[in-house]
């Protein structure tokens, strides 16, 4: 009789069992809710990034935009130059924690048809986003 020695199996081998946190990428960059649109925009380009988390004063995360969301906003009728972050939010509220299971984020994500799910602390401070896969 041989022994063999086996390594056991890493608890996030299952994708199902992965965490958040595990399969997360990088948020993009903060920015403060009293941005404009196009400040909004610009930033964006510099830092070649479609996304930025969005914080209020204290630097709690507050929401998510898009460049496709922002650009929809300055190419609106109602668009004006005075036009802030925080007055576009809407219901970005959406998160997940860094202890979520993969599978629970990825059947939120889609039951809410988001885009991205940001993943965030205890103190409600943006650690990064999950976006699903094309």
């Amino acid at each position: 009789m041989t022994l063999i020695h086996t390594q056991p199996r890493p608890a996030d081998a299952n994708p199902a069992h992965r965490t958040a946190v595990k399969g997360m990428e990088a948020a993009g960059p903060q920015v403060c809710d009293d941005m404009s649109v196009e400040v909004a925009l610009a930033v964006m380009a510099a830092a070649r990034t479609s996304r930025l988390v969005v914080c209020d004063q204290d630097d709690q995360r507050t929401g998510l935009v898009t460049r496709t969301e922002l650009a929809a906003v300055r190419d609106s009728s109602d668009y004006t130059d005075r036009v802030r972050l925080r007055d576009i939010l809407g219901d970005h509220g959406s998160s997940t924690s860094p202890v979520t299971t993969m599978a629970e984020a990825e059947h939120e994500t889609r039951s809410r048809r988001l885009g991205v799910l940001p993943v965030v602390d205890e103190q409600g401070s943006g650690l990064g986003v999950l976006a699903l896969s094309r």
